[in-house]
């Protein structure tokens, strides 16, 4: 008998050059927002990905605005794949 937990689960999602250029202004710019207001960008990019809550992100330089005009699914899938051609 198969459990339902033995089955990879398929996510599809298709980036486009746009979506990997969009991603990199958005989190250069929220990282220096933050760090201009004294955050750790790490933590504080973590905790808004991992919870939702956008106020884990400074409206400073309207950085709130521009992270949420941007889903965190594609925001993860870049993160994920910039982290793994790295280690290639």
């Amino acid at each position: 008998m198969s459990d339902a937990h033995d089955k990879t689960a398929l996510f599809s999602y298709q980036a486009f050059e746009e979506d990997s250029a969009a991603v990199r202004t958005v989190l250069e710019h929220v990282n220096e927002a933050l760090q201009d207001k004294g955050y750790n960008p790490y933590s504080q990019i973590v905790g808004y990905l991992i919870s939702g809550d956008p106020t884990f992100i400074t409206s400073h330089q309207n950085a709130r605005s521009l992270i949420l005009q941007i889903e965190r699914d594609i925001i993860l899938e870049e993160l994920v794949r910039h982290y793994l051609k790295q280690a290639e």
